[in-house]
C-alpha cells in the first residue's frame, strides 16, 4: 500500500500572487489527488502549462492573468510529489513511467483537445511523452530549458545538479528556484515554493527526480523515449523552442528538435533572457509566444 502524504492547505493560504482557485482530480485506479489550475473560458482551446523540479504550477503565476486576459483556457497541473498534488512517501514509488502514467490520467479525465502546450525541465519529458501518445490532442508545442534524453549522456550542469541532489542534507526548494533565476526572487516568492513541503519527508519526489532522467542506457524509459520521438520525427504541427540563455543545464538543447521535428520549421525560434526557470525570468516573452500558437 503506497503511504501517501498532503501538504495541509493552510501551507497555501495568502501566497505571494496566487489568486486562483485550486482544483483536484483523484486519478483513476489510484489514491492520487492531482492539484491543477484551470482558468479562463471552459469552451477556449487550451494551453497546458507543465512544470518541472523542484518547482510546482506557482511558477506560471505571472503567464497565467496574460493568457486569460487574451481569451485563452489556461490549465497548470501540479505533478505528484509537488505543488498542491499528493506526494507518496518512498522514493521507490516515484518512477518515470508512473510519472507519465499519472498526468496522462489526468489529462485524458479531462478531455482535453486542440491543446496548445508549454513545457519547461521535466514538464518536457513527461509533457512530451504525451504528445507522442495523443499527437491528434495537441495543436502546437512550445518547449523551453528541456529535453527527451535517451540514454546517451549529460551536460555538466546537469552532472553538477544531480550531484547536489543526492547528497545535500536538507533541500532548499525556494533556494534552488531563486538560484536557478536570473533576477532575486522576493523572500515571499521563495516560501512560496517552499511551501508544498513542510517538512524533509515531502521532498522525496524532489529528491527522486533528477535520478530518473535516462542519461544512461541502463536507466529505466530509455526504449519509451526512443518509441516517442519515432512518433514526434513525423510531428508536422507548430512546435517551437524558446530556451533561455544562461542555463547551463539545457543549453544548446534546441538543437536536436530543431533538427529532428518537422513542425519546427519555419518557427520564430528564440533564445530567451533568463536562467533554468526561464518562466521567472521571461513571463511577457512566454505568454506572447503562446497567445500566437495557440491563436
Amino acid at each position: 500500500m503506497m503511504k501517501i502524504l498532503r501538504t495541509p492547505d493552510d501551507r497555501f493560504t495568502g501566497l505571494a500572487d496566487w489568486p486562483f482557485e485550486p482544483r483536484y482530480m483523484v486519478l483513476p485506479g489510484t489514491e492520487l489527488r492531482l492539484h491543477y489550475v484551470d482558468e479562463g473560458p471552459r469552451d477556449a482551446a487550451p494551453i497546458l502549462l507543465l512544470h518541472g523540479e523542484p518547482s510546482w504550477a506557482y511558477l506560471y503565476r505571472k503567464i497565467i492573468p496574460l493568457l486569460v486576459a487574451k481569451g485563452h483556457r489556461v490549465l497548470a497541473p501540479d505533478l505528484i510529489g509537488f505543488g498542491r498534488s499528493d506526494k507518496p512517501a518512498a522514493r521507490t514509488d516515484y518512477t518515470f513511467e508512473r510519472h507519465v502514467g499519472w498526468l496522462d490520467s489526468w489529462f485524458m479525465g479531462l478531455d482535453l483537445k486542440k491543446v496548445t502546450l508549454f513545457c519547461q525541465d521535466w514538464g518536457g519529458l513527461i509533457g512530451l511523452r504525451l504528445v507522442a501518445a495523443h499527437p491528434e490532442r495537441f495543436k502546437a508545442v512550445c518547449a523551453g530549458n528541456t529535453g527527451l534524453p535517451v540514454g546517451t549522456g549529460m551536460s555538466d550542469g546537469f552532472k553538477a545538479w544531480l550531484h547536489l541532489s543526492q547528497t545535500i542534507p536538507e533541500m532548499p526548494i525556494g533556494g534552488l528556484l531563486n538560484m536557478g533565476s536570473t533576477r532575486e526572487l522576493t523572500p515571499a516568492e521563495i516560501a512560496a515554493y517552499d511551501a508544498p513541503f513542510p517538512d524533509e519527508s515531502y521532498k522525496e519526489g524532489a529528491r527522486q527526480f533528477p535520478t530518473l532522467v535516462p542519461v544512461t542506457p541502463e536507466h529505466g524509459s530509455v526504449a519509451e523515449n526512443i518509441a516517442a520521438w519515432q512518433v514526434l520525427e513525423k510531428f508536422d504541427k507548430p512546435f517551437m523552442t524558446a530556451f533561455s540563455d544562461n542555463d547551463p543545464v539545457t543549453k544548446g538543447g534546441e538543437a536536436i528538435f530543431k533538427a529532428r521535428i518537422p513542425g519546427t520549421k519555419g518557427q520564430p525560434h528564440v533564445i530567451l533572457s533568463g536562467g533554468h526557470f526561464l518562466q521567472e525570468d521571461s513571463p511577457a516573452e512566454i505568454a506572447a509566444i503562446l497567445d500566437r500558437l495557440a491563436s
